[in-house]
């Protein structure tokens, strides 16, 4: 496409929609120095869209990050209207109106026969494909998706999809100007969920999915997460926040877009909070009752008084080595050292404490004439964590598996038995996270240096998926998904072809 304008020609922005998003993506340019338009049909929802922007920047003023003379300066640059039929000078317009195709493409046909040709188009949309949206219009070359998160002016990250029809400059100028407003910007390919809402599946569907199978309580899941896998939020908690009826709905959304892929089948227990109106905080009730004074608190397993234990040896391997340093910490003597693949602390009364590696407790302990496998959960620091699930055999002995709780309560990890599941909670959320990264490389939807901005800032993980897998070792996390695979043979656990190939070759992924 040529005369497109590029980033240096852009003087002037809209944005169509004066909700939260669309007042936000308007505060952002304005910050950054563009005249803005903020439209939308309902002036009420221009003036609370504006009011938004002014109670944004005031705490902006609170916090010393600019004076009230910029914010006046900022607030100047932002005019409106209730009709695009003004916007013919604009450089870029910006929609963020309702997700609905039929919406957005009307929106985008109109413009079409009031702005100039070398104007750029980009949609807000989180899920639609931007090739349907520009299917109609004359100029599909001109037209990318523009894809902030909630709140704009806050989070990092901005998704730049391309279309069948986007032309690559159109894609490269908006990568430089969201560059430019101190954003994070990465390239996607037009494909349902595009990076973050696809790759992110996994992490609220394992929650549900051993909030049904485990038989514990979402506090617990979440404290997990949050204190063993390093998480800011668990993902019942997340999903509370997002809203119950949004969160399913992207889901129900990106099945139905991969013709129900099994990865994708959307949750019957989210399905029942949308059926007693728990949408999350923002009816009061979701997965948490928000009424209450306070959150209860998860119930972990202690030994109050003071339990004995003694470690017989341990065999350090990479996965385990930050435990190794907590123990060294505490002065706890290891009897003997040796290194190895797999690490294992040895107790006194014959338990042998292990990483799980996506193996039931007691598909590992096959084959040993005494049951002695205590397999406990991936932690991204075990030096940090404060909390570890764990499965236990059930011939084990209660003076053997209560070494292992005195063991975790002297070095002040709380520690919680739970039904005896593949992968238990984080490492199987993790190596799913991590396969369905694989899976959009795989797919070309974006490289894996974008995936793992993208995780990073668009959903605050601790570390992106592929920087996950080269810590684990990628052989590990593909034979933990396989085994999944083997437990649950219903498609849904199905190895990346991406991490199959990788692991063959037992190299980590390039990502710099």
């Amino acid at each position: 496409m040529t005369g497109v304008v590029t980033m240096e020609d852009i003087r002037s922005v809209a944005v169509i929609g004066a909700g939260t998003m669309g007042s936000g993506i308007a505060q952002v340019a304005a910050f950054h120095g563009f005249s803005t338009i903020l439209v939308d049909l309902d002036q009420a929802m221009l003036d609370r869209g504006i009011q938004s922007i002014s109670k944004s920047l005031d705490q902006l003023v609170n916090r010393g990050k600019i004076d009230p003379e910029e914010k006046r300066v900022v607030q100047d640059r932002i005019s409106v209207t209730t009709s695009i039929k003004t916007l013919a000078g604009v450089d870029l317009v910006i929609e963020a109106v309702a997700e609905r195709l039929d919406v957005k493409a009307k929106i985008f046909a109109e413009l079409e026969t009031i702005v100039s040709d070398s104007c750029i188009f980009a949609s807000n949309t989180s899920s639609i494909s931007i090739t349907a949206i520009g299917s109609n219009l004359k100029l599909p070359a001109r037209l990318a998706g523009l894809h902030f998160f909630n709140p704009a002016p806050v989070m990092k990250l901005v998704e730049v999809v391309a279309g069948l029809a986007t032309d690559t400059q159109v894609v490269d100028t908006l990568v430089r100007l969201a560059t430019s407003w101190g954003k994070i910007a990465v390239r996607a390919k037009s494909s349902p969920g595009f990076i973050v809402n696809r790759v992110a599946r996994p992490f609220y569907g394992e929650g549900l999915r051993m909030l049904e199978e485990a038989q514990l309580g979402a506090e617990m899941i979440d404290a997990i997460m949050r204190a063993c896998g390093g998480f800011k939020m668990g993902p019942l908690q997340l999903t509370d926040l997002i809203g119950q009826d949004i969160n399913y709905s992207v889901t129900e959304t990106v099945f139905k877009s991969y013709y129900q892929d099994p990865k994708f089948t959307p949750s019957l227990s989210q399905q029942e909070l949308l059926n007693a109106g728990w949408l999350g905080r923002k009816s009061g009730r979701g997965f948490y009752d928000y009424s209450a004074e306070t959150q209860p608190e998860p119930e972990f397993d202690h030994i109050r008084f003071g339990g004995h234990f003694q470690i017989q040896d341990v065999v350090e391997s990479d996965l385990i080595s930050s435990l190794v340093d907590r123990i060294r910490d505490h002065r706890i003597a290891i009897p003997k050292l040796s290194k190895g693949d797999e690490g294992v602390i040895r107790f006194s009364l014959g338990a042998e404490l292990v990483i799980t590696n996506g193996q039931t407790t007691i598909e590992r302990n096959r084959g040993r004439e005494i049951p002695g496998c205590v397999q406990m959960d991936y932690a991204l620091d075990y030096r940090a964590a404060d909390a570890v699930s764990i499965s236990v055999h059930p011939e084990l002995t209660e003076e053997a598996w209560v070494e292992v709780y005195a063991f975790f309560d002297f070095l002040g990890i709380r520690s919680c038995r739970i039904k005896d599941l593949p992968g238990l909670i984080v490492l199987r959320t993790v190596v799913m996270l991590i396969n369905e990264a694989c899976d959009a490389l795989h797919h070309g939807v974006a490289s894996a240096k974008d995936i793992d901005l993208a995780m990073r800032y668009g959903v605050n993980y601790p570390l992106g998926p592929f920087e996950w897998a080269n810590r684990i070792g990628v052989r590990r996390v593909a034979e933990c998904v396989e085994r999944l695979n083997m437990f649950y043979p219903t498609g849904r656990y199905r190895l990346s072809p991406a991490l199959r190939m990788q692991a063959e070759i037992d190299q980590p992924f390039e990502i710099e």
